[in-house]
């Protein structure tokens, strides 16, 4: 299994570094691909600034707080991208047959697709989520302990590995409906847009979902209530919000279980 991973990890680097020299070859073309992708990414944040030049609080919380949750979402979600955002292009591998490529190479399928078409532009949400999350550490009104200074790399790592497993649960999902990328989108990109917001805006159903089911809540809702000291919505005890690394790794436990399964069930176009 060790060596398995190893084999993946070298895989995934060969293919990415190979489509990082073909990008860097037209240097100017990837700085403005770069500079829009910054841009985009930081309409986001802006539609945020628009509302609080009407509001004071958002569902109760401050603007320093509310970019807290930003930050960590839009960091974490940016890492997830920059590694795996590329899974989406398996339905259309799957209908156009050039999956079958990839089988009988000597190399993990799931390193291949990761990889595939690696964009290094996405540094460009990590890079504008990263500036908001430092604005909002220095601004928040937090009486910062040892034990909450710990929390946020945790959360940001944490995420990343939440938002993996999505993107590669969605991946074997199109091995099923072959043309689902935006049902996957609509979980990975959707789900790092409500997480900007502070669950006291949305139901309580609604945050119950995100919690137990698509555990979404352990990227920043959960962490980030115990870091300002807000009681979560539910009521979940302190310890919880300890818990992401343990939510992310039976979540790509489940991921990778969905990938085999999907794998498995593959059949090829014939063509």
């Amino acid at each position: 299994m060790g060596e398995r991973a190893r084999d993946g990890l070298r895989a995934y680097r060969l293919i990415a570094a190979m489509w990082i020299r073909s990008t860097m070859t037209y240097r100017a073309s990837f700085a403005l691909t770069m500079a829009g992708n910054l841009l985009l990414t930081g309409l986001d944040f802006a539609t945020i600034l628009l509302m609080f030049t009407r509001v004071d609080s958002l569902g109760g919380w401050s603007l320093p707080e509310v970019a807290l949750l930003y930050g960590l979402s839009a960091t974490s979600f940016g890492v997830a991208d920059l590694v795996l955002g590329s899974m989406d292009v398996l339905g259309g591998r799957i209908r156009d047959g050039s999956f079958d490529t990839l089988l009988v190479r000597p190399a993990p399928v799931l390193a291949q697709i990761g990889a595939d078409h690696f964009a290094l532009r996405r540094l460009g949400r990590i890079s504008q989520g990263s500036v908001v999350l430092a604005w909002a550490l220095l601004s928040v009104d937090v009486d910062w302990t040892p034990a909450k200074a710990l929390l946020i790399p945790l959360a940001l790592a944490a995420g990343a590995a939440i938002f993996c497993a999505l993107f590669v649960a969605g991946a074997a999902f199109q091995f099923l409906a072959q043309d689902a990328a935006e049902v996957q989108n609509a979980f990975t990109y959707g789900g790092t847009t409500l997480l900007q917001y502070p669950p006291t805006v949305f139901g309580r159903d609604f945050v119950r979902g995100v919690t137990f089911m698509l555990p979404l809540a352990f990227v920043n809702w959960v962490p980030a209530a115990y870091v300002l000291g807000r009681p979560y919505p539910l009521r979940l005890p302190e310890w919880t919000a300890f818990t992401p690394p343990l939510v992310a790794l039976v979540c790509c436990a489940l991921a990778g279980v969905a990938w085999r399964a999907g794998l498995r069930s593959y059949r090829s176009t014939g063509s």
